[in-house]
């Protein structure tokens, strides 16, 4: 795996610390904040916020994921987004990415000023996507995912999830490596919650140290997850934050590099404890 990686002046080495990636939601409709920032007013105000409790990345997204999520269209994504990076990229510092499968959104996203982008079908919705981030020179977010956000939920027949997202993922880094994505730039995500069941989401954390063999950076998603609540018993998103604390520290344990998460100020505590315990170098 490489070492390091440079975005935005900022360094980002591998294996010496965990990187948080805050999530920032310009939706109506997102499971745990929907509605919350989707103004560009209230999502600067929140970026702001984010980077004041710590945050390493900024990750913006147009386009709810969360389980039974309609498709909305291009044109409603672009004008959710690049009004947002427009106000945003001026006063915030951090690198920020963009949550989106769509190569076109992605384009105009990085000419407006993002740095990273964040794809929840690792290349496979659009055919234009892994092109395009070449082109751009951008790194990339590739996640594991079964079908669609309406259609994951009915798509949980594994026979070893593990290694079947590490052969997903295994194919298409190499697929992006030769359309010239540089190898250096790109992160995986097992997709927590994307086409898994309760189990299988356990499974993963515990097996997480299995992805290391990909040589990528691994980003890990948990933060509010419905895996949480069903252990808690907590059917409120926000009031999953320790139940958060504790898988992500669980992730960090097992070997993931980025949290991407929605309580930034808790989980940079989190990860400084857990840095200092799991991480030889700290």
């Amino acid at each position: 795996m490489c070492s390091k990686l440079i975005i935005r002046d900022r360094c980002f080495d591998w294996g010496q610390r965990t990187y948080l990636m805050g999530v920032l939601n310009v939706t109506p409709d997102s499971f745990s904040d929907g509605g919350e920032f989707n103004t560009t007013t209230a999502a600067l105000s929140q970026a702001q916020a984010l980077v004041a409790a710590g945050v390493d990345i900024i990750d913006v997204g147009g386009q709810s994921t969360r389980p039974g999520a309609e498709q909305i269209t291009l044109e409603a994504e672009l004008n959710r987004v690049l009004p947002v990076l427009e106000v945003l990229r001026p006063k915030i510092s951090v690198p920020i990415s963009v949550d989106t499968t769509r190569a076109e959104v992605a384009k105009a996203s990085i000419l407006a000023g993002a740095d990273i982008i964040n794809d929840i079908s690792g290349g496979t919705f659009d055919a234009q996507m892994l092109p395009t981030v070449a082109s751009l020179g951008v790194p990339i977010v590739l996640m594991h995912i079964r079908g669609t956000p309406q259609t994951m939920q009915q798509m949980t027949d594994y026979q070893d999830v593990v290694q079947e997202i590490a052969e997903f993922l295994a194919q298409q880094i190499a697929i992006a490596i030769d359309l010239g994505v540089d190898p250096e730039k790109i992160v995986i995500d097992p997709g927590i919650g994307f086409a898994k069941n309760y189990e299988q989401n356990l499974e993963i954390l515990r097996r997480l140290g299995e992805l290391r063999s990909l040589n990528h950076p691994i980003l890990v998603g948990v933060s509010r997850k419905s895996f949480i609540g069903r252990i808690l018993n907590q059917p409120e998103p926000k009031a999953r934050v320790w139940g958060t604390a504790a898988a992500c520290c669980a992730a960090i344990f097992n070997g993931a590099d980025i949290l991407r998460v929605h309580d930034v100020k808790e989980m940079c505590d989190v990860s400084q404890v857990a840095d200092t315990l799991f991480r030889d170098s700290v």
